[in-house]
C-alpha cells in the first residue's frame, strides 16, 4: 500500500513510499481509509515534541485519525463486518492514518455518522474525543457555567465550543474578524478579537478554561478564573500530576515537575487546578459524539481538502494557523 512517512524527526518534507499492508490482530480491523485529517499533533509528532510521551520507530506514518470501510476483521472482533462504513482515532502507539489502509482495535472505532461524507466524517475523532474528554471527562461542565475556549474557530475550537453549548454553558472564545462570524453561528456568547483586544483584561471569574494554543495564551488563562476554577490544555506542558497518573517513571516524572514550575505556580496563585490532556482513543465515546451529530446538535467544519499525494503541502497549511475547521485528505 502507500504511505506517507517520515524517515527521522525533523521538520523534513513527508514521502510516499509504497510499505506492506498492516497485520491484522484477533481483535482489530483491517480498514481502507477514505479520508484523514491533519491535526496540529501530526506536526508535534514529527517534530519529535512528543518524544517523551511517545517515541515511534522510524520510517513512521504520521496522522492520527480516519474515515473508512472495514477491508476486514480479526478472528475476534464482534462489533463490526466487512463492508461496516467507519470512522475513528487509532491507539497513539498505533497511529498511520496518511496511508491507504490502517489496522486497528474494534474498541478504537465506531459506525461513522450516517448524515456525513467520509470527508466529513474523517475531521471528527480526533477534535471530537479531545473535546469531549476535555469538556465531559475533566472539567465537568455544568449548565449554566462560564467557559472559555481559546482559537473558536480553529479544528478543536469549533467542535468544542459547539459542544459546549449543548451542555448549557456560556461561552467565551478568542476568534480573528476573520473567524468572527463562525463563532458566532455556533452560539459563542463572548467573542474576543484577540488581534485588537486582550482577553485577560476583559474576562473574570470564570468556572473553567479550555486553552489550545499553549505559551502566553496558557499562562495569561490562569487570571480570568475563579477560585477554584479549573484550566485544560492540550497545548501546554505535561505536569509531574500527568506524569505520574501515566505512571511514565521517576526520571521522567521528576523532569516534567521541573519543566512545568511556573505553570504549577500560577496554580497555586491562582488557586486553580491544571491538567494537560492527552487524548486517548475511545470507540465508545465516539458512538455518543455520532449521536450528537446524527441529531444535528454538532456539525463538521472543514477548511480545506487535499489531495494524498498534497499531504505535505495539507501540513504547511495546518502549521500556517490559518485553517477555520478541519484541514482534510481525500485517500481514496
Amino acid at each position: 500500500m502507500k504511505a506517507m512517512v517520515i524517515d527521522k524527526y525533523g521538520k523534513a518534507a513527508l514521502r510516499l513510499m509504497e510499505i506492506p499492508l498492516p497485520e491484522v490482530g484477533e481483535y482489530e480491523v483491517l480498514a481502507e481509509i477514505r479520508a484523514a485529517s491533519v491535526n496540529p499533533l501530526d506536526s508535534k509528532i514529527r517534530n519529535g515534541e512528543v518524544k517523551l510521551l511517545l517515541d515511534y520507530k522510524m520510517p513512521l506514518v504520521l496522522g492520527n485519525d480516519f474515515s473508512g470501510v472495514v477491508a476486514q476483521v480479526g478472528a475476534k472482533v464482534t462489533r463490526f463486518k466487512v463492508g461496516d462504513e467507519i470512522y475513528g482515532r487509532p491507539h497513539e502507539k498505533k497511529i498511520g492514518t496518511f496511508a491507504e489502509y490502517i489496522s486497528v482495535h474494534e474498541d478504537d472505532i465506531a459506525l461513522k455518522p450516517v448524515n456525513l461524507s467520509f470527508v466529513e466524517a474523517a475531521s471528527i475523532p480526533l477534535v471530537g474525543l479531545t473535546s469531549y474528554q476535555a469538556l465531559h471527562d475533566i472539567l465537568h461542565l455544568q449548565k449554566g457555567q462560564k467557559i472559555l475556549i481559546h482559537a473558536g474557530a480553529g479544528g478543536v475550537g469549533t467542535f468544542a465550543l459547539q459542544l459546549a453549548k449543548v451542555m448549557g454553558a456560556y461561552v467565551a472564545t478568542t476568534a480573528s474578524e476573520a473567524g468572527a462570524d463562525l463563532v458566532k453561528s455556533f452560539g459563542a456568547d463572548k467573542i474576543i478579537n484577540y488581534k485588537a483586544d486582550k482577553f485577560e483584561n476583559i474576562l473574570k471569574n470564570y468556572d473553567a478554561a479550555f486553552d489550545t494554543l499553549g505559551g502566553e495564551n496558557l499562562e495569561k488563562s490562569f487570571s480570568v478564573l475563579k477560585n477554584g476554577g479549573e484550566l485544560v490544555s492540550v497545548a501546554g506542558l505535561p505536569n509531574g500530576r500527568f506524569a505520574k497518573e501515566r505512571e511514565l517513571g521517576f526520571l521522567k516524572t521528576m523532569l516534567l515537575y521541573a519543566v512545568s514550575k511556573k505553570i504549577t505556580g500560577l496554580e497555586k496563585k491562582h488557586d486553580v487546578r491544571y491538567t494537560y490532556l492527552f487524548m486517548r482513543s475511545s470507540g465508545e465515546q465516539l458512538k455518543i459524539i455520532t449521536e450528537l451529530i446524527e441529531s444535528g446538535k454538532i456539525k463538521p467544519v472543514i477548511d480545506r481538502v487535499f489531495s494524498f499525494k498534497e499531504a505535505q503541502k495539507a501540513m504547511e497549511y495546518s502549521e500556517s494557523g490559518r485553517a477555520k475547521g478541519k484541514i482534510i485528505l481525500a485517500i481514496k
